[in-house]
């Protein structure tokens, strides 16, 4: 059964919606499952997320997880933002390009699902993003935050530091690690619910 969430959120109107009706229809092709994810449908296959239509003001389009893997000659696929390592998607800004692009589409989804279907994982580059020198000393102070912070999953910790190093002032680093760490107290990154 269809979560109605999904349904909602397809049929809520808007100027993408007939080009996120198509993507749905070439989504629904595959044998990925259709679930709501992130307050939007997420597709995914034996346990792993797959592929995510998604809308923005100028423009929708469909991201794929493990986007960076996919063999893109054209280079059709972008990154969502500056900080994305693995995640990719494909924007169109008129619903009219979305029919044709279909092939390439399905060429993607099936890369996709073979990546799930061998298991292959993405590898993120060593080198994470170090700790301002106020917020090291900070957990040094405070061993349970310092212990809570380390066992945080990788994506989470970095969430976590690419929020304290935009902040140019050392006052406002250590204000931010202080208003988030109640989250990390509870092992929740920044968007977790």
């Amino acid at each position: 059964m269809t979560d109605p969430r999904i349904e909602t959120w397809y049929e809520t109107p808007g100027r993408w919606q007939a080009g996120l009706l198509d993507l749905r229809a070439l989504l629904r092709e595959t044998p990925l499952a259709e679930s709501f994810k992130w307050r939007g449908p997420c597709y995914d296959w034996q346990g792993g997320n797959v592929a995510m239509p998604w809308r923005m003001k100028e423009s929708f389009g469909l991201s794929f997880f493990k986007g960076v893997l996919l063999d893109d000659p054209d280079a059709l696929l972008e990154a969502p933002g500056p900080n994305s390592r693995f995640v990719r998607m494909m924007r169109f800004t008129d619903c009219a390009t979305v029919a044709p692009a279909m092939p390439v589409l399905r060429g993607f989804l099936a890369q996709a699902l073979h990546l799930e279907q061998t298991g292959q994982q993405v590898v993120p580059e060593p080198g994470e993003i170090d700790l301002p020198p106020e917020v090291q000393e900070a957990l040094a102070d405070n061993p349970d935050l310092a212990a809570a912070f380390d066992a945080l999953t990788p994506g989470r910790r970095r969430g976590y530091l690419l929020h304290f190093t935009q902040a140019k002032q050392p006052a406002t680093r250590l204000a931010r690690l202080a208003k988030w760490a109640p989250r990390i107290l509870a092992g929740k990154g920044m968007h977790d619910r």
